[in-house]
């Protein structure tokens, strides 16, 4: 079983890292800083530049975390959260990732969850240091708020179609 989880959480962890990486640089088919934000700016979220550094951040650190086992339910909480607003950027488009859909942030949110209630194995950080097993009222909470979270950033970030119409006619105009 120890195998099993390392495995998860190598490459969960290293998908969810280098997701982050391209939303602020070149790296990994990344459009950099400029690409990123631009990207947040089209789905719709305010903040622009600060919340693809967020973001990134957000998903790299959540990432190397998970991979190495360190604090695995905070970590895990992260990357649903951040997912968790993927999935509602994709959430229109439907489940399938061939149509550009959330089955792909579900999935990682799903996982997330799983590394949290199995606990990060033999081979982590959090086993090396003495922090395993982690208790209940540390695994529960991270599982809801995380996902929870992200659903708080999306109504907090996104602007509401019509303030984003407006900006659209705006452009146009000029």
């Amino acid at each position: 079983m120890d195998t099993g989880v390392l495995v998860l959480r190598l490459v969960a962890g290293l998908l969810i890292a280098g997701h982050g990486i391209q939303k602020v640089s070149f790296r990994l088919g990344g459009h950099g800083l400029a690409g990123g934000t631009e990207e947040f700016r089209r789905d719709g979220f305010r903040g622009g530049r600060l919340t693809a550094i967020v973001a990134g951040a957000s998903q790299v650190g959540a990432g190397l975390f998970l991979t190495a086992g360190l604090l695995t339910p905070l970590a895990a909480m992260a990357a649903m959260g951040v997912m968790t607003v993927a999935g509602t950027v994709k959430w229109p488009k439907g489940l399938w990732v061939q149509n550009d859909g959330y089955e792909y942030p579900m999935v990682l949110v799903v996982v997330c969850a799983a590394l949290v209630l199995t606990g990060p194995g033999r081979w982590s950080l959090d086993q090396a240091l003495g922090l395993t097993p982690w208790p209940l009222w540390v695994v529960l909470p991270s599982i809801v708020v995380g996902p929870v979270s992200g659903l708080l950033t999306r109504m907090v970030l996104h602007r509401t179609s019509a303030t984003t119409e407006r900006k659209r006619h705006a452009q146009a105009a000029e």
